[in-house]
């Protein structure tokens, strides 16, 4: 028994090792399709092509599709979810009134049979053999004719009808600011296979996952329309549109009553567009000769703000390029579309008939989105604060670097909605599944919020100067990836030198709070004891300020034990005193400041204001 166990023990680590050293691979897609619209019906037809590499070592017997449009649809998921949540989001659910009463109207439930989105599959064939389909809900199993081996490849065609739906979130027609279509996620758009296995999720409210690759795509529409989106467009001398001669747009005849855009979109997981009559087009360089789009409506209430929008967009992509790493591609739009603000490949949708101040934060937040999800391409689903957070910290740090009164820390109202949501014990763990959560806000805050807080406290844990080597370092190394949690905390790591694991365990894993006190001051002859607690179950190393009544200041550091790390002083001009580190084990710990008590007059934990104490009463004490 015990040879069998030791040879167990053997071969287990083994295995282990492997596993650990096993190569990065991802799956890689190759998208031709051809579509015709048929706009005064809000339909489409179009045929597909996929090129589908498998660089796993799996054999694939099934491929899952999304079919996004099908959930806008009476009794489809998205809307039973919208009609049983607590918090349901406004543009799903609306107060109307009905009978002199006021009732809640579950938007999608109540769509007619032209109203709905739906996307339908035909003639599926993998290598020209026909394979057997499974529609639910909003996924497409497709039984292989053949398998996938390991590292080779096949090719799916299909057809495929689609209705776009009436606008109620992100993708559909005629949106609140009169926007003809917003076709994003309008696609049959194969799922994303990876180490953890298939992620053929159903739309419900959330986020996406997708296959890295390339897309060549057709979109024959009415002569009138003016699009833009994702990729480069081919063909614009031919239509008319979208071709510039010394920053003006030429205009060519138009002599037929559809034209056909042809886009290219090289290495990306998605392809958005967007299309309508009254679209103005306006082109501006941005930084490394990257072509920067803006299409809006010809309103003249909005037209200053848009023009006013350019420049500023400008400097913000100038500000990430040097902030995570130089935008890779050629061309970015910023289209007026969609129902809010959502990213996609090399473009976003927002609306845009608010104030320039309100254009500008949701251009600046979605542009950040191009480095965070179109770049660094992190499961949304599983893990939408990698995304969302990290977007959230970058767009406080530009606005703040682009404002007239600068703050000291720009993320102090993050701190405060996250305390809150602890507060209001509707917290749940990151690990959370997106579509998962009890109520929107949790949600919300949890993604956007507290993901922001991942990296404005790794700036606390590891110093600044760390924080912005790591931002740069999880960009070179995982552009054009599939990154998880665990590639930002080993790069920070790396470069840092800290051991952060329990930093990535207790932040994300779990709902463990920070709060430390300062429990007493007392006199001990000429010297002063001061003794700290830690109340939450998250540990963290700590920094004191001490200040004398004589109005000099002096700084302590407690390290934390399972760091094995130092920081560098955060403010050289302050003296600081290295004292020993903070075992997690002991809820307390004491220190002794070489001054008598008199002489001091406050003394506070974490000055910055970047470690996440969710009680902050007990952590400065006024010295009588």
């Amino acid at each position: 028994m015990r040879k069998i166990l030791l040879l167990s023990l053997i071969l287990s680590n083994a295995f282990s090792l492997v596993a650990q050293n096993a190569p990065y691979w991802q799956q890689a897609v190759d998208y031709k399709m051809d579509v015709v619209m048929d706009a005064k019906k809000y339909q489409y037809q179009g045929t597909q092509e996929l090129v589908y590499t498998n660089n796993s070592s799996d054999t694939l017997k099934k491929v899952y599709y999304h079919l996004y449009p099908n959930a806008f649809q009476p009794g489809s998921e998205m809307a039973e979810r919208a009609g049983n949540i607590k918090d349901a989001d406004a543009r799903m659910v609306r107060k109307t009134k009905m009978d002199g009463k006021e009732v809640k109207e579950n938007r999608i439930q109540n769509l007619k049979p032209d109203e709905t989105g739906y996307l339908k599959i035909s003639n599926f064939e993998q290598d020209g053999v026909e394979a057997k389909t499974k529609i639910t809900g909003t996924i497409l199993e497709v039984v292989l004719a053949k398998p996938i081996l390991p590292h080779s490849k096949t090719t799916f065609t299909l057809n495929f009808d689609g209705q776009v739906p009436v606008q109620i979130r992100r993708s559909g027609r005629n949106n609140v600011e009169g926007i003809a279509f917003s076709m994003s996620q309008w696609y049959p758009k194969i799922a994303e296979f990876d180490f953890e296995g298939w992620h053929a999720d159903p739309y419900i409210a959330r986020e996406f996952h997708g296959v890295w690759g390339n897309f060549d795509v057709k979109i024959t529409i009415d002569k009138d329309y003016v699009l833009g989106g994702s990729g480069y467009l081919q063909n614009a001398n031919e239509i008319g549109h979208g071709y510039q001669e010394n920053g003006v747009e030429v205009k060519y005849p138009k002599r037929t009553k559809n034209l056909t855009w042809h886009f290219v979109a090289p290495m990306v997981h998605d392809f958005t567009w967007a299309a309508d009559k009254e679209y103005i087009h306006d082109v501006v360089k941005g930084p490394n000769d990257v072509d920067l789009h803006f299409l809006y409506k010809n309103n003249p209430k909005i037209i200053e703000n848009w023009k006013n929008l350019q420049p500023l967009m400008v400097q913000v992509m100038d500000f990430y390029n040097k902030t995570i790493g130089d935008y890779p591609y050629k061309q970015y739009s910023f289209i007026q579309g969609g129902d809010g603000g959502m990213e996609y490949a090399m473009c976003t949708l927002i609306l845009g008939n608010g104030t320039l101040e309100g254009i500008f934060g949701t251009a600046t937040h979605e542009l950040g989105h191009a480095w965070f999800q179109h770049i660094l391409a992190s499961n949304e689903s599983k893990h939408p604060w990698m995304d969302e957070g990290f977007t959230t910290y970058v767009e406080d740090l530009a606005v703040n670097e682009f404002a007239v009164k600068k703050e000291s820390n720009p993320f102090k109202t993050n701190y405060l909605l996250y305390a809150d949501l602890v507060k209001s014990g509707k917290e749940q763990p990151q690990t959370t599944h997106g579509d998962r959560y009890d109520e929107n806000r949790s949600y919300s805050i949890s993604s956007y919020i507290k993901g922001s807080i991942f990296l404005s406290q790794l700036g606390y844990l590891i110093g600044q100067d760390n924080l912005a080597k790591t931002i740069k370092k999880y960009y070179q190394d995982f552009k054009f990836k599939h990154p998880t949690p665990n590639d930002i905390k080993r790069t920070a790591e790396r470069v840092s030198g800290a051991e952060l694991d329990w930093y990535l365990n207790d932040w994300t894993q779990t709902t463990n709070t920070i709060d430390y006190g300062i429990k007493s001051v007392t006199e001990k002859g000429a010297t002063t004891l001061v003794s700290l607690e830690r109340i939450g179950s998250m540990p963290m190393p700590i920094d004191l300020l001490v200040e004398y009544t004589d109005g000099t200041v002096e700084s302590f550091y407690i390290p934390l034990r399972m760091m094995y790390f130092e920081k560098e002083n955060p403010n050289p001009s302050i003296k600081r005193t290295v004292l020993n580190d903070w075992p997690w084990a002991n809820p307390k710990y004491e220190l002794t400041i070489s001054k008598p008590k008199s002489s001091i007059k406050k003394i506070t934990i974490d000055p910055s204001g970047l470690m996440a104490d969710v009680q902050l009463k007990n952590n400065s004490v006024e010295v009588k």
